[in-house]
């Protein structure tokens, strides 16, 4: 759905390159400051900071002869630690076209540009600050709003959706913090460490990925400034079949910031789309829409735009069939469980300290399964690692991972204390 001029596909990993007896040619070393940070390559976990990766020759140059290796997908890698946000960065450059010597066979294949990829790594505190932490807490909980007619919902929304854009395409997002962070797909900037930002009103700004998670194909955006108009979340619990829903983004061939008007089709899991919980809707979404907002009738987010499925088989055959009106969004709860990780008291999932006279505490949650959900009496409160508010009091708290075995355990909260949790998932 990112809109492009050139043809883009999502390739495979490429591990058995990493292990290939013939991977000695030359060495990519990925380095970071503050250093033990974890380091993926298209999905896969190759080591931490600093990192050495040893590569085929063929990878770094044009290769001499027919035998030699060619690099035949982009690479990307993704550095991470806690504490910190997250660099993304795409290592090669290309595609360029072989040609065999019988001059029929051809193909495409990609260079790493450097040997050497130095990375500074940001506290997260000088990106996610307080202030906007309680702004989101107070938009996305209290009272629903009324509803609105859909030439409102526009006008309000229209100066927070932007269109973010490079040299090879473009997609949409929309801010969501008066303080300038943006939500995206992970595919609209996947690779950048930095996207051209355009508002509106035409201004152009500059902006960096602070955070990506290629799992869930969300992505955050931040740009500096303040007063920034911005869209409110809506939990899952607000949407419905049948629900009317407008979509904006910036479609292939259409003008900046386009509406089109549906309803939600359905809701729920989708495997074969990704993780998360869907939004399936009929209003149009297009290529370049990724990353757009879809909103109810009060003008809240209740999803991400991200998928569009445009026949039945996915291929050009003359018998595979059109579809109509098949569009996905991912939904907005699946965003503010990210969003949780930087801003604890985000969304009415978070236990309210507010009415309890006897005090509180928080319990620090961590553990080797990054991203484990985290449930306290029952109830979602968001994912590790997270520093979770509670009342004073009994708590029974699981933690819960794919392809892991449930952890659970019971906790006294006193008054002003802090604990800290770091179970081992079996």
């Amino acid at each position: 759905m990112w809109a492009s001029a050139r043809n883009y596909c999502f390739v495979a990993l490429f591990g058995l390159a990493l292990i290939s007896p013939r991977a000695h040619g030359g060495t990519l070393t990925i380095t970071s400051s503050p250093a033990g940070a974890t380091v993926e390559i298209d999905g896969v976990v190759v080591g931490t900071t600093p990192c050495e990766v040893k590569l085929p020759g063929g990878y770094f140059h044009k290769t001499k002869n027919v035998f030699g290796e060619r690099l035949e997908h982009p690479m990307v890698a993704r550095v991470y630690k806690e504490g910190y946000t997250v660099q993304e960065i795409k290592l090669t450059e290309g595609p360029f076209e072989w040609v065999a010597l019988n001059g029929r066979d051809r193909g495409r294949y990609w260079l790493v540009k450097k040997t050497h990829v130095p990375l500074v790594l940001e506290p997260v505190s000088t990106v996610f600050n307080s202030h906007t932490r309680m702004s989101i807490a107070l938009e996305t909980g209290g009272a629903p709003s009324k509803e609105l007619p859909i030439e409102n919902i526009i006008d309000i929304a229209n100066a927070a959706v932007v269109k973010l854009h490079d040299s090879g395409g473009w997609g949409t997002g929309f801010l969501i913090t008066s303080t300038g962070v943006i939500a995206t797909n992970h595919h609209v900037v996947e690779g950048h460490a930095s996207i051209s930002v355009g508002l509106s009103n035409g201004t152009q700004l500059f902006g960096r990925v602070v955070y990506t998670d290629r799992k869930t194909d969300l992505a955050l955006v931040k740009v500096e400034g303040q007063g920034f108009p911005h869209l409110k979340l809506a939990e899952l619990s607000e949407v419905h079949a049948g629900q009317t829903v407008v979509a904006i983004g910036n479609p292939a061939q259409g003008m900046q910031n386009t509406v089109t008007k549906g309803i939600v089709s359905a809701v729920g899991p989708k495997p074969d789309a990704g993780n998360g919980t869907w939004i399936q809707t009929d209003a149009a979404i297009n290529p370049g829409n990724s990353g757009g907002p879809l909103l109810n009738t009060r003008g809240e987010v209740i999803g991400i735009n991200t998928q569009k499925r445009f026949t039945e088989h996915g291929t050009s055959d003359a018998d595979d069939r059109p579809l109509q009106g098949i569009g996905f969004a991912l939904s907005s709860s699946d965003l503010l469980q990210i969003l949780q990780r930087f801003y604890p008291d985000t969304g009415p999932s978070v236990p309210s300290l507010e009415a309890q006279p006897t005090g509180s505490g928080s319990v620090v949650i961590s553990c080797e399964s990054a991203g484990a959900e985290i449930y306290v009496d029952g109830r979602f409160v968001g994912q590790t690692p997270s520093t979770i508010p509670l009342p004073t009091g009994s708590h029974h708290v699981v933690i819960k991972a794919a392809g892991k075995k449930e952890w659970e355990c019971d906790l006294e909260v006193v008054k002003d204390s802090q604990l800290s949790l770091h179970p081992v998932l079996e």
